[in-house]
């Protein structure tokens, strides 16, 4: 059984701890809000219960956040995503004490749910230009977030790395930069107006992944939560006219331009 509460509510955190309870998970950043929390409070609240913490770090990467230094336990990530770098494998780490991925290790092999050798390859190969593409990633996260949070057409924008995000404070303190996705809401649209704005880009393509050199562009109402009501998509916060651009390494003025030309075309 698992309890679920608010990202960053910690009061609702520690009132759902019980005598049951083993494992503490969170994500920072979330998808697609990029709302962060805190996570040394959140290793604390854990270690203060005897309850083993887990961080989802994928949107950050190790570049960008280090939760085992802030007190976490355990940190996960897809693989598939930033590490991997090039949106061609799959797979998946977890990085903590040895004695406590012992049990997993051994569940694993018995399971034989292990990556396969020629994505190890591919991993292998895209690990030796993380900190290299994770500079321009990071880079065209924040020009793209002050780009569109400055356009008339633009309503709201979810970056970390901007001032008018409610976590910026929190991540500018624990981040040393802030990924290359970026949620955004296009002013008085319906969802096909939402979808024109997609189509009309000519460099992202569509697709629901992240953290590849090439930048991928979707709108969540018809893709990753297409399955969801009307009502369930209010409750996660998934809105007809959001958009979530996930930018690749491409030429940062060229995105601009291509954002540009999509919104006021």
């Amino acid at each position: 059984m698992s309890h679920q509460v608010p990202t960053g509510d910690y009061h609702a955190m520690e009132e759902a701890i019980n005598g049951n309870t083993r494992l503490l998970i969170s994500e920072s950043p979330t998808n697609p809000h990029l709302s962060c929390i805190d996570v040394a409070r959140f290793a604390e609240i854990g270690h203060r219960n005897d309850v083993e913490t887990v961080i989802d770090a994928t949107l950050a990467t190790p570049c960008n956040l280090k939760p085992i230094d802030l007190g976490v336990d355990y940190v996960l990530h897809s693989a598939t995503k930033y590490l991997g770098g090039h949106n061609d494998l799959l797979a998946g780490s977890i990085a903590g004490p040895a004695e406590g991925l012992a049990p997993i290790r051994k569940t694993r092999g018995l399971l034989g749910s292990v990556i396969s050798p020629h994505c190890t390859y591919l991993l292998s190969r895209g690990l030796k230009t993380l900190e290299l593409r994770m500079d321009r990633h990071n880079q065209n996260g924040l020009e793209i977030a002050r780009f569109l949070e400055n356009h008339p057409r633009i309503s709201r924008v979810f970056y970390p790395g901007i001032e008018s995000h409610p976590s910026y404070r929190l991540a500018t303190k624990q981040m040393s930069g802030f990924g290359g996705l970026v949620t955004f809401e296009v002013a008085n649209a319906d969802w096909r107006q939402t979808a024109d704005v997609v189509d009309a880009v000519k460099i992202p393509r569509i697709g629901p992944s992240l953290g590849g050199a090439e930048s991928l562009i979707e709108q969540p109402l018809v893709m990753s939560y297409y399955e969801c009501t009307a009502e369930q998509r209010a409750a996660f916060g998934i809105t007809d006219n959001m958009i979530r651009i996930a930018l690749g390494i491409e030429n940062t003025t060229d995105l601009v331009d291509d954002l540009a030309q999509a919104l006021d075309g």
